[in-house]
């Protein structure tokens, strides 16, 4: 019997899409596995390296540059193994798979979090990481947990200026960034037709924000609709076969929590700032700003992302622009509009929408990622100075979007990002106050508006697809050995059948502590293909308990403060093991797999929590280390930086059966205490051979 929450599934995925940051670590995984070929259909999508510094060609040309190395890597990997390489230039890897690939009753892996985002066409899209795609790729059964189902019921229907990204903002204010954990969101209800496909995804896409598995629409004629204007009628036909069969929940389906919202009475939300669960109703978030004194001048508005960039999403903030230049109105502040895709891209050129954004003042980006995940080369403030930015984004982490731990970043629907840049500051609300035009007169904005999908069809752009020969036999994959960007994995060492003991504690983190906080993105994106370079990024983001600062702790060997990554670096050269120690949904966020490489890498044995986010606590088994979690909570309070810890008994390591960790104290006082883990037989065998990648060459030997 299959129970929600607790039995192991073993899936076949029918489709893997990779992004060019994560695809590095997966394509040198997949390579040291020995395989000659991928088994499913596989694709990666060059947007995560593209800096926005000045605007779209310009950046996009010296992205071309800078990372040459890396793309003609991914490139040539591509074509050897048979994987499909969408070029730079070519627009976010989500939006590229609802365009091209996602179909109702897909099942896909992603190595990006925000994979979700195909469940606006009916798909079931999970983020893992690399280790797991790579898995896929050689056709090994894909390992989950049987998710719970978290059914949110939609009455009414969406009118005025509530969006498609007000129903996940309000969803994260109630179960908050974990609340999803472990489970699979399931939206249905009458309110769900009154919402585009596109629109859809954005829901799907941030429910990555609640940790949620991945979250899931019923189809309808919606999906149907944007099949056809994607040249994918067929697919929208047999579609309409299987609607009340396969694509819409079961009458009397049984829900393990059920919310209910009115799309009639949902208020226009704001979300931060530095968490994505803090939920503001815009009536409430000028004076929630002033007493909380968060900074009410806007310094800059940005819209598109993965989460927002659709022809949809662009149309209604033109409809609000062209309203404020009517009145004499333009952005008051820096206006970035990032297109989701070059057929996007492409298409509101054509229709004078992109026009129409600049002429507010906006400065079109490429179709790329960018200051969403901290590609941003932003100038107007000094680190450290507070000031608050507003975004269509899906995350607001400290430091996320421009490095500065001092910017107060709140996510919302592209809409209210653009009637707040033409007053730019927090305490405005268009559904209710009014605007001064320059004439004098007073005017009230116009609910938004924008057609679904354009009239005239969507304009392809430029080709960026590049096709993997059919026989890649003869391709070869070059990596210099002096490369500052790539680097050849070494298997990690085996367990050598010991307890573990005597571990030093390289540091116990308080409070949030995401993969951001673990290994952060922006100027480290360049080196996610050489392990040991990006490991001098491990855990500077996270916030040490003994002293309250990020990135210095106390070498315990030596008595000296220093670097988290040199601590470890000293650690490791002295034989030296570790753990680190950390509190609630620790590693939520992002998919990437460095976050656990790292610590593996320079000498990680353990990481000890009091809990995990699904997508980190399985690269975690992936690589050889134990993801542990208190039994009891309150014993994270008894362990002191200077303790020793061992894990005992690891010889006799069985699914559901706890582990004795021993604490030993400076005064040589031991408490012990219990640990569990989520480990079944399968992941073990990872543990005990080093990692997943060396178990694999174990069964193939």
């Amino acid at each position: 019997v299959i129970e929600r929450g607790s039995s192991y599934l073993r899936l076949r995925p029918d489709r893997v899409a990779m992004q060019d940051a994560t695809a590095q670590m997966a394509m040198l995984q997949f390579i040291s596995s020995g395989l000659k070929r991928v088994a499913v259909p596989s694709t990666i999508h060059c947007d995560h390296l593209i800096e926005a510094q000045v605007g779209g060609d310009k950046d996009l040309a010296r992205a071309k540059d800078l990372n040459q190395e890396v793309y003609n890597f991914l490139s040539t990997a591509g074509n050897k193994y048979g994987v499909g390489f969408w070029k730079p230039g070519s627009g976010i890897i989500h939006q590229i798979i609802l365009e091209n690939y996602a179909f109702p009753g897909l099942l896909m892996i992603g190595t990006d979090s925000h994979t979700p985002n195909g469940g606006g066409l009916g798909c079931l899209c999970i983020g893992v990481g690399g280790a797991d795609a790579v898995d896929v790729m050689a056709s090994i059964p894909w390992e989950l947990k049987c998710p719970k189902v978290i059914g949110v019921k939609l009455t009414g229907k969406l009118s005025g200026w509530t969006s498609p990204k007000d129903i996940i903002l309000k969803v994260a204010g109630i179960l908050t960034v974990k609340g999803g954990t472990g489970a699979i969101v399931e939206y249905h209800g009458p309110g769900v037709d009154s919402i585009s496909c596109t629109g859809m995804a954005t829901i799907c896409n941030m429910g990555a924000e609640i940790g949620a598995t991945t979250s899931i629409f019923p189809y309808n004629k919606r999906m149907h609709d944007y099949l056809k204007a994607t040249r994918r009628g067929d697919i929208a036909s047999a579609a309409d076969k299987y609607q009340k069969v396969l694509l819409t929940a079961d009458a009397g389906c049984k829900y393990d929590q059920l919310i209910e919202l009115n799309l009639d009475t949902l208020e226009p939300h704001v979300n931060g700032p530095f968490t994505p669960d803090l939920a503001h109703p815009i009536s409430k978030l000028g004076e929630t700003a002033k007493k909380n004194q968060w900074p009410v001048d806007i310094k800059v508005g940005l819209i598109g992302s993965c989460t927002n960039s659709s022809y949809e999403d662009m149309g209604r903030c033109a409809s609000i622009v062209k309203e404020a230049l009517s009145h004499g109105l333009k952005s008051k502040i820096p206006f970035n509009v990032t297109p989701g895709s070059e057929q996007v891209r492409a298409t509101i050129e054509r229709d004078g929408i992109a026009e129409t954004l600049r002429d507010f003042g906006g400065t079109v980006l490429a179709n790329a990622c960018g200051p969403c995940i901290g590609q941003w080369d932003r100038k107007d403030v000094k680190k450290g100075e507070k000031n608050t930015i507003v975004t269509s984004y899906n995350r607001n982490f400290t430091g996320r979007n421009d490095a500065n731990p001092a910017t107060h970043a709140f996510v919302t629907s592209p809409e209210l990002v653009t009637a707040l840049s033409i007053v730019g500051t927090l305490d405005f609300d268009p559904t209710k106050q009014e605007l001064t035009g320059s004439d004098g007169k007073k005017f009230k904005l116009s609910s938004p508006f924008g057609d679904e999908l354009p009239k005239k069809g969507f304009d392809p752009g430029q080709d960026t697809y590049e096709a993997p020969k059919a026989d890649g036999s003869s391709v070869q994959v070059a990596v210099d050995q002096k490369s500052q960007r790539l680097q050849l994995l070494e298997p990690f060492d085996k367990w050598d059948g010991k307890d573990l003991t005597d571990m030093a504690i390289l540091i116990k983190v308080k409070g949030k502590c995401t993969t951001d906080h673990i290994s952060a993105a922006g100027p480290w994106l360049k080196y996610r293909g050489h392990l040991d370079n990006i490991s001098n990024n491990m855990f500077i983001g996270a916030t040490n308990y003994e002293n309250g600062e990020m990135n210095k702790i106390k070498n315990q060997l030596t008595g000296e403060w220093g670097a988290v990554p040199d601590v470890a670096r000293h650690y490791k050269a002295n034989g030296v093991k570790w753990v680190a120690v950390g509190d609630e949904n620790y590693g939520e966020g992002s998919s990437r797999e460095h976050a656990a490489l790292e610590p593996r890498h320079l000498g990680g044995r353990a990481i000890i929590v009091k809990s995990f986010a699904r997508i980190h606590e399985t690269n975690l088994k992936k690589q050889g280390l134990l993801p542990l979690t208190f039994a009891n909570a309150a014993d994270y309070d008894k362990i002191q930086p200077t303790d020793k810890i061992s894990l005992l008994d690891l010889k006799n390591l069985a699914p559901g059966k706890p582990l004795t960790c021993a604490i030993k104290h400076a005064d040589g006082k031991v408490d012990k205490i219990q640990l569990n883990h989520t480990l079944n037989e399968l992941q073990i065998g990872w543990f005990k051979a080093g990692s997943a990648l060396n178990r694999m060459k174990e069964l193939a030997r």
